[in-house]
């Protein structure tokens, strides 16, 4: 890839990865308006990283003190407030990682379209200006309950459809279900890093089961801006959530939706 295509899909891959506009509606837009090339499996496995190293960085003393409460609690044959939000992280994952290995090729083979991908940006971005709009958000982080978990896990799991977005989708879950605006997006954070671990270890795999070359100046960039761009994503995303609401990200995906389907007629 030429330096400049680095530069834009490891920002688009960082930017994406935490809005909730959809990933993977970004993703094929180089490529149908420029005509670029793929990216390729190392360069897929560089920007996950860069994304999870950002998302753990940003929340890294959420992440101690949940992982540590984890480990104390789980020993001593108990559940405490912090405990049982990491037990929550860890039911909301598995809907999704099974619908993964359950429906990898169905979705491989018949849900990549251009189509299903332009569909799914406008239908979720409709559900989620509707939870947004009839949520009562009055619920924080510290009253969600395994039920919750299952419940946004199980939203989760349709994101594993091009378009869907799966911090959109955890959102619109949480937000129906009475959690503020602040509590469903910081859920949705915490609840992204064992995904994109699994995602990233996964690439990795196959990527030594291809043997790749590696274009390190590829992998080290996209990294890198990758990082920067979902640091600054979270942060300003939180920063101005409450005061922005989710209008601009609905109106945004019609919009997206819309140009997609454009490209396809």
């Amino acid at each position: 890839m030429e330096l400049w295509h680095i530069i834009v899909l490891s920002i688009i891959q960082g930017l994406t990865e935490f809005l909730p506009i959809s990933s993977s509606a970004h993703l094929i837009l180089p490529s149908q308006l420029l005509g670029w090339p793929d990216q390729g499996l190392a360069f897929d496995v560089a920007v996950h990283v860069g994304t999870l190293v950002a998302v753990v960085w940003y929340f890294r003393q959420d992440v101690w003190r949940l992982a540590g409460h984890w480990l104390g609690d789980t020993a001593r044959g108990r559940i405490g407030a912090d405990s049982g939000l990491a037990w929550a992280i860890i039911v909301a994952t598995i809907p999704a990682g099974l619908a993964g290995i359950l429906f990898e090729g169905l979705i491989e083979s018949q849900l990549r379209s251009g189509l299903v991908i332009a569909a799914s940006t406008i239908g979720f971005g409709l559900v989620l200006w509707w939870s947004d709009a009839i949520g009562r958000r009055q619920r924080g982080i510290e009253s969600l309950r395994w039920r919750d978990a299952l419940i946004i896990g199980l939203a989760q799991a349709l994101a594993l459809i091009p378009g869907t977005s799966r911090s959109g989708i955890t959102m619109t879950a949480a937000l129906f279900l009475g959690f503020g605006r602040d509590a469903a997006a910081r859920f949705s954070f915490l609840l992204s890093i064992p995904l994109i671990a699994a995602a990233g270890m996964l690439k990795t795999v196959e990527l030594i089961g291809q043997g790749e070359g590696a274009d390190w100046l590829s992998i080290g960039l996209g990294t890198a801006l990758s990082f920067v761009s979902a640091v600054l994503c979270i942060h300003l995303f939180l920063k101005f959530l409450e005061r922005l609401g989710l209008m601009p990200y609905v109106i945004y995906r019609l919009l997206l939706g819309g140009l997609l389907l454009l490209m396809l007629w």
